[in-house]
C-alpha cells in the first residue's frame, strides 16, 4: 500500500508581515518539487495574501487550501485592555460557506476586534463556524499553553469546547515538534488528549521559510519588524532552524509513531474545495426614475449631455474650427451608446456620471480625463470628460472593444484635498457596508532591504548608507542583482567587510517581500453587496474609520 503524501497545513507566506518568509512563487515551486499535491495558506489575523496564493496554486497545480491563523479573544474582543490576553487558532476553509465565514471573522478582527493584533473572539467563531476546519496551533494555542502551565483538565475542556464550535470531525489537535523543549512537553499530552477525548491528532510544521538555510534571513526579518538588532539578548527570535518546509521524510523522522497524522494532513486538504470567482455582476445599483430601464436612462443623459455640448460645437463649426459635422458627432454618439448597451455597462457610465456630476456641483476640481476614456464621445457627452474626441482623432476602440469584452477603465482625478468629500458622497450613496478603499503593500526594494538589514546585523547608519548609495538610481525599481552587475563597486565593498556579505546575501533573499500595509492613494471599491460577503476587509489602526479591502 503506497504512502499517503504529507501536506503543509500551517504556513506563513510574507503576507505575515515581517514575520513569515515563505514567498507565494517560490512556496509552490518547492512544494511541487517535493511532490507534495497540495499546501494551505494560514498567515497571522489576515487573508491578504489569499487570492495571489488561490492563482498561483492553481497555475502550479497545487491544490490550495485557503485558512489563517487568528487571534482569539480570551474574553468579548471588544475589551482593548492588557488582561485581555489572546491565543493562537487555525481556520482552514472547507467549502464556500467557510471561505465567507472566515472572511467575516477576519474582517471582525479589524473592524471592531483590533488591539495590537487583529482579534476574534470564541462567540464569533460559534456564530461563523459553518464550513470551516480548525486546529488547535501552535505553542501560542490556547490548549498547549494550558498544558505548560500543567492545567490538564482545563485543556481537555478547552478542547471539547472547540468541538462544540466547529462540531464533531471538524476540529483537529496539532502537534508539532521544531526541537523545543516546550514541544517535548506538551506532544505527549496532546496525544494522552487525543486518546481520551477521540479528537484527531494532526502533525503540522509551523513553516516561516522555505529552506533551513533561510532561518537567518527569517529571523532578521522579525528584527526588522520589532526594531531590534541581532545582538539584542531581549529579542523575539525562533529558537530553533526548523521552521520551514520539511519533506514527508523529515516529518515521518518526528511523527513515525503517529503516522496517522501525517496521512491526516491529505485528508483534511482534501475536504478543502473553495472556489475563487469573480462576481458576475460587479456593478452597484444605480437608481433611475420610473419610467425608465438602466439602458434607456444611460441613453437619455448621454443625448441631453451632448445637446449640452452641441451649442459650443455648433459655434466652432461656424467659425470653420470644427473637423467633423454635427451630424458625424450624432452618428458616433449612436454608436458608442449602442456598444455600450450592448456590452452591458450602462450602470457603469451612469456611475461614473453621478459623482463626477456631484464634485463639480460642489466646486470640487475635476481633470479633464486622461487615458484612452478620452476616446469616447459618450464620456465627453456626460461630462466624464471634457476632452472631444473627435476634434483630437481619438479612438472609442482603443477605450472600449466589444470583440475583446473588459471593464471600462476611467481614470479620474480629484482635487486631493477635497477627494474625501467624493469619498464620502459614494459611501453615503451605496451605503457604508459596500464601499471601502484599495489596500496596497509596501515592499521591500533593494535599497530599503540592504538599510533595514544592514542595521540590523549591526552596520551603523553611516556603514549602510554607504552600501544603498552605490545603488544606481536608474532604472527605478531596480533588483539587487542588477545592481550588483551594474555596479561592481558594491561587491568589492563586500570583499573588504563580511558585514556587507552579509547584508547583501540576506537583502536579495528578502527584497519584494511584503512590508506593511497601506491605503491606496486613489483605489475605491464601490460593490453591488456587503462587502464582507465577498472579500476581507482591514482598518489600519490610525485611521480609525477608513475600511479598506
Amino acid at each position: 500500500m503506497s504512502e499517503k503524501p504529507f501536506v503543509h497545513l500551517h504556513c506563513h507566506t510574507d503576507y505575515s508581515l515581517l514575520d513569515g518568509a515563505c514567498e507565494i512563487s517560490k512556496l509552490m515551486k518547492l512544494v511541487q518539487k517535493q511532490g507534495q499535491p497540495a499546501v494551505a495558506l494560514t498567515d497571522h489575523g489576515n487573508l491578504f495574501g489569499a487570492a495571489e496564493f488561490y492563482f498561483k496554486a492553481k497555475d502550479a497545480g497545487v491544490h490550495p487550501v485557503i485558512g489563517c491563523e487568528v487571534y482569539v479573544a480570551q474574553q468579548d474582543r471588544t475589551i482593548k485592555n492588557e488582561q485581555n490576553k489572546y491565543n493562537h487558532l487555525v481556520l482552514l476553509c472547507e467549502n464556500q460557506d467557510g471561505y465567507k465565514n472566515l472572511i467575516k471573522l477576519v474582517s471582525a478582527g479589524y473592524l471592531d476586534g483590533f488591539y495590537y493584533k487583529p482579534r476574534v473572539d470564541k462567540a464569533l467563531l460559534a456564530q461563523h463556524s459553518k464550513g470551516i476546519i480548525a486546529m488547535s496551533a501552535c505553542l501560542k494555542g490556547d490548549i498547549n499553553e494550558t498544558i505548560l502551565r500543567d492545567r490538564y483538565e482545563d485543556a481537555r475542556r478547552l478542547a471539547h469546547e472547540y468541538v462544540d464550535i466547529f462540531g464533531k470531525g471538524n476540529f483537529f489537535l496539532e502537534i508539532q515538534d521544531h526541537g523545543l523543549d516546550m514541544d517535548r512537553k506538551v506532544m505527549p499530552e496532546v496525544c494522552r488528549l487525543s486518546a481520551e477525548t477521540g479528537i484527531p491528532l494532526v502533525a503540522t510544521n509551523d513553516a516561516h521559510y522555505l529552506e533551513q538555510s533561510d532561518h537567518r534571513a527569517q529571523d532578521i526579518l522579525v528584527c526588522i519588524q520589532t526594531g531590534k538588532t541581532v545582538t539584542d539578548s531581549n529579542r523575539m527570535s525562533f529558537s530553533t532552524e526548523s521552521f520551514f518546509v520539511k519533506t514527508r521524510s523529515e516529518m515521518m523522522q518526528l511523527f513515525g509513531e503517529v503516522e496517522d497524522a501525517l496521512d491526516r494532513t491529505w485528508e483534511i486538504a482534501q475536504r478543502c474545495h473553495v472556489k475563487l470567482e469573480k462576481v458576475a455582476d460587479p456593478f452597484p445599483r444605480f437608481e433611475i426614475p420610473g419610467g425608465h430601464t438602466l439602458d434607456t436612462y444611460f441613453a437619455y443623459v448621454a443625448r441631453q449631455g451632448f445637446e449640452k455640448r452641441r451649442g459650443r460645437l455648433e459655434q466652432m463649426a461656424a467659425r470653420g474650427m470644427l473637423r467633423h459635422r454635427i451630424e458625424d458627432y450624432i452618428e458616433r454618439l449612436e454608436e458608442e451608446i449602442r456598444l455600450i448597451q450592448q456590452m452591458k455597462f450602462s450602470g457603469y457610465f451612469l456611475i461614473v456620471w453621478d459623482f463626477i456630476r456631484y464634485a463639480k456641483s460642489q466646486g470640487i476640481p475635476v481633470g479633464p480625463g486622461r487615458g484612452s476614456a478620452a476616446g469616447s464621445l459618450v464620456g465627453y457627452a456626460m461630462g466624464i470628460t471634457d476632452i472631444d474626441p473627435l476634434q483630437y482623432g481619438l479612438l472609442f476602440e482603443r477605450f472600449l472593444n466589444p470583440e475583446r469584452i473588459s471593464m471600462p477603465d476611467i481614470d479620474i482625478d480629484f482635487c486631493t484635498n477635497r477627494r474625501g468629500e467624493v469619498i464620502q458622497y459614494v459611501t453615503g450613496k451605496y451605503g457604508r457596508e459596500q464601499v471601502a478603499q484599495i489596500i496596497t503593500f509596501g515592499t521591500l526594494g533593494a535599497k530599503a532591504a540592504l538599510k533595514d538589514v544592514g542595521r540590523v546585523i549591526g552596520l551603523s547608519f553611516n556603514e549602510a548608507d554607504r552600501i544603498t548609495k552605490l545603488i544606481p538610481s536608474q532604472p527605478l525599481n531596480i533588483k539587487l542583482k542588477d545592481a550588483l552587475e551594474a555596479e561592481p563597486a558594491i561587491l568589492e565593498l563586500a570583499k573588504q567587510d563580511a558585514r556587507y556579505q552579509e547584508t547583501i546575501d540576506v537583502a536579495m533573499r528578502l527584497e519584494g517581500m511584503a512590508r506593511n500595509a497601506g491605503v491606496h492613494a486613489a483605489g475605491v471599491v464601490i460593490s453591488p453587496v456587503p462587502l464582507q460577503e465577498i472579500v476581507p476587509l482591514y482598518k489600519a489602526e490610525k485611521d480609525k474609520d477608513e475600511v479598506v479591502t
